[in-house]
């Protein structure tokens, strides 16, 4: 019998000292040999440099900060995030060295595209476990490169790309085109087609700046995932069945289907599947900072994504200038005053909406074809409204509240949950 745990998003900047419901946390997460947890910042000293573009903020926890996460159980990490190079691939490289110096084994980043994209072990003693960890939501300079017989690879994450065809009706395409015409929005395009640099567009569709459009009756958009990085997946997940027991696969994606931020898209949905179509036994979704549904697809579960783990995002030392400058401020003023500027004095930004401070830890049990058996769901919150010296911190939270919504919004995937009288969530097999 396998059996899981994992948590969501790991904003974490502070030591992790006991404090009221750590204990009962720890002993849910620890029910799993396999205790997944995405860590959502770079780890080190701040030996080196902020990279131009982060994540939306340039997030650091120093090694003991990272360490502290085994006191929560937790045994097996991924750093596939868009925080992963906020201190460019310096930052990335020690991020590595001090979480496997701490013993974590580490997913979705590497010093080569097959190191960033393939499988990390962990034995435990129901079995061997194999993880592997994508991210779609990353700028270009973050993704890996492959190591050839003339060059050396490079450091990065396995990036697994969202792609987006925007359908417009006949007359929304005649007007997209007299616009494209008339601001030459298409200039530097046109001109490399016509030298041969890029390929020409198939009939009924163009090209609006950096968005694809088609003909179609109806308005409306579709996802879908990069074939490169599926067919990338699919070979990892066949290299892990020879060598592991059971498969997990981890998704951090921030895409929507459409302008309701717990709906995931539809390439996130056809990754997921195709995923368990190769062989995958779960699938754990992070990114988007609040609560996603919960499938069982094929006898497997897919957390869309399970929120945020902790939320410290407004504790960090010390930040590039870059952070500053986004608030219009010179870097010389102390943080506080650049967070109190950046939330309007504590008016908007993920520190100050309820619904990210709601997460949940699934316990999941598999037989030995790798079909789930049992999912527990323990409701989590991370103290929402505290002082910044206090909140973000993960505690069980049992009014209910937090897994009616989830039980409300897994439906539409055919997902029932039960809750009992103690809080606890069960997924209705």
């Amino acid at each position: 019998m396998y059996k899981c745990t994992a948590a969501g998003d790991a904003m974490v900047f502070r030591r992790t000292v006991p404090y009221q419901g750590f204990d009962e946390l720890k002993a849910f997460i620890e029910k799993g040999d396999f205790r997944f947890l995405n860590m959502e910042t770079t780890v080190h000293n701040f030996e080196t440099y902020g990279a131009a573009l982060s994540g939306g903020s340039w997030f650091c926890a120093e090694p003991e900060v990272a360490a502290d996460m085994h006191k929560y159980g937790f045994n097996i990490l991924t750093t596939a995030n868009n925080h992963s190079h906020d201190y460019g691939i310096e930052g990335l490289l020690l991020t590595l060295k001090h979480l496997k110096e701490a013993g974590f084994p580490v997913a979705g980043t590497g010093a080569t595209l097959a190191d960033a994209s393939g499988p990390v072990y962990l034995d435990t003693e129901s079995g061997r476990y194999a993880l592997i960890a994508g991210c779609s939501s990353f700028t270009a300079d973050m993704m890996a490169g492959e190591q050839t017989r003339l060059m050396p690879g490079r450091p990065g994450l396995n990036g697994i790309e969202c792609k987006t065809n925007y359908k417009v009706t006949e007359e929304e395409f005649d007007m997209l085109k007299k616009i494209a015409e008339e601001t030459s929005i298409n200039g530097a395009a046109d001109i490399s087609r016509k030298e041969g640099y890029l390929p020409p567009l198939p009939e009924g569709k163009m090209a609006f700046g950096s968005l694809s459009f088609e003909k179609a009756e109806k308005s409306g958009k579709i996802t879908f995932v990069n074939p490169r990085d599926m067919e990338r997946t699919v070979k990892a997940i066949k290299e892990a069945k020879g060598f592991s027991d059971y498969i997990i696969i981890s998704i951090h994606s921030h895409q929507i289907k459409t302008t309701v931020k717990e709906e995931p898209a539809e390439f996130l949905e056809e990754f997921c599947r195709k995923c368990i179509d190769a062989g995958a036994d779960a699938v754990i979704g992070t990114g988007p900072h609040l609560i996603r549904p919960v499938e069982i697809y094929k006898n497997k579960p897919v957390f869309y994504s399970l929120g945020d783990f902790f939320l410290e995002n407004e504790t960090m030392k010390k930040v590039p200038d870059g952070m500053f400058l986004k608030q219009k401020m010179t870097g010389n003023e102390n943080m506080v005053d650049m967070y109190d500027d950046r939330s309007d004095h504590g008016k908007k930004g993920l520190y100050y909406s309820k619904v990210m401070f709601e997460a949940f830890v699934p316990y999941w049990e598999a037989d030995d074809n790798g079909n789930v058996t049992k999912i527990d769901l323990l409701p989590v919150e991370l103290g929402y409204g505290k002082p910044r010296s206090r909140g973000g911190v993960p505690a069980p939270a049992f009014d209910k509240g937090i897994l009616e919504r989830l039980k409300e919004m897994s439906k539409s995937y055919g997902t029932d949950i039960e809750i009992d009288a103690d809080g606890i969530g069960h997924v209705v097999l």
